[in-house]
């Protein structure tokens, strides 16, 4: 019996999901501008490859914490179409946890780069 999904499909069907959470989100559009400014920043400070693996590894985190976000959402919005207060609650979560992501993303940024971004204005810590 041939599986019903492949090896191939799978990673289709995912790129798929991705596509269209930047579709629909301006969440994710600002995040993904945070993670490329973070590599470029990266580039240009040349940081070593501890910092580069916090840095993929923080917008890893906060671009597929806000496809779950929206997949949440959208399963949400389908099980309970009229305003419930579980589904509110459902949703806020899921946004808060993006939001973590986003705020400890953050913080490693300012710790890796802030750093090096006063030195070269001629402020030493």
């Amino acid at each position: 019996m041939k599986p019903k999904y492949t090896v191939s499909s799978s990673f289709g069907y995912a790129f798929e999901g991705i596509l269209a959470t930047f579709k629909e989100g301006h969440n994710i559009r600002i995040q993904a501008a945070g993670g490329i400014l973070a590599i470029v920043l990266g580039l240009i400070f040349q940081i070593n490859e501890y910092e580069w693996l916090a840095i993929f590894i923080c917008c890893g985190l906060v671009l597929g914490g806000e496809c779950i976000n929206t997949a949440i959402e959208h399963a949400v919005d389908l099980a309970m179409p009229e305003r419930h207060p579980d589904a509110k609650a459902a949703k806020d979560q899921a946004a808060g946890a993006v939001l973590l992501f986003a705020l400890g993303s953050l913080a490693v940024g300012i710790i890796i780069f802030l750093p090096k971004i006063l030195a070269l204005v001629g402020i030493v810590l």
